[in-house]
């Protein structure tokens, strides 16, 4: 019998049985990882088992490469601030729709729960969670492989006036070395190299950019899944609170 300890952050729950759910966790130590949890559409469990909930869990399976079950307790839960907050009910669910859909199963990603869980932590705090969202997609990025290069230009090596970014490559380019290739590059706002006003408009602005990354080059690597509809939803919301 294999087992272990861990703790996690809900993503997707979908019925298992009459009773029973499969819970989609993305764990600290053992990376998303999928677990039946009996009883879990019962009135104790289910609201543990929302969306972006944490919670501490037990796993167990008699062979490694089994689903197992998870046993659960409840750590934190977030269902009151997304629930009385558009932007951050919209937010909720794009950032578990994008771990759900881009994390490799049971590859640890110890680092980037850590930034998910201090995001989730903001959540309902509308004047600085789209920023940390930001700082997240970003971070997601880095963290599959497909990290931005904005400290310098791809081109010159100059650190001043990086408004473009390479679609290619994800390299900062200056204004004076973008030339011909300007209407070929990608906005590259103030807000993403952590400057400037970080004003809802300039974030909506600068996920028009990371987006094109997240699709590209993240999802496209994948081979299978589209960007989920949350995240489109997210920057809709936020642009109608930019109004």
């Amino acid at each position: 019998m294999i087992e272990w300890d861990d703790e996690g952050a809900v993503l997707a729950v979908r019925k298992y049985g009459e009773t029973s759910v499969i819970a989609d966790i993305f764990t600290s130590k053992h990376g998303r990882h999928a677990g039946i949890v009996r009883g879990g559409i019962g009135r104790k469990l289910r609201p543990a088992l929302q969306p972006g909930s944490q919670i501490s869990i037990s796993w167990r399976a008699r062979l490694e490469n089994q689903l197992g079950t998870f046993t659960i307790e409840p750590l934190r839960s977030r269902s009151a601030a997304a629930m009385g907050d558009k932007l951050a009910l919209a937010g909720l669910n794009a950032v578990t729709a994008l771990l759900a859909t881009t994390l490799p199963e049971r590859d640890p990603h110890p680092a980037l729960y850590a930034k998910t869980i201090q995001l989730l932590d903001l959540l309902g705090h509308s004047s600085i969670w789209p920023l940390a969202y930001l700082n997240w997609e970003m971070a997601l990025l880095d963290d599959m492989g497909f990290g931005l290069e904005l400290g310098a230009c791809a081109v010159s090596g100059a650190n001043d006036r990086l408004i473009y970014i390479s679609p290619k490559s994800g390299r900062a380019v200056a204004e004076s070395a973008a030339g011909a290739w300007a209407d070929r590059m990608l906005p590259l706002p103030d807000v993403m190299r952590g400057e400037g006003d970080a004003t809802n408009t300039e974030i909506a602005r600068a996920l028009g950019t990371t987006g094109h990354f997240v699709e590209n080059r993240l999802y496209r690597s994948l081979g299978g899944p589209k960007v989920p509809a949350a995240r489109a939803r997210l920057i809709d919301v936020l642009k109608s609170y930019s109004a």
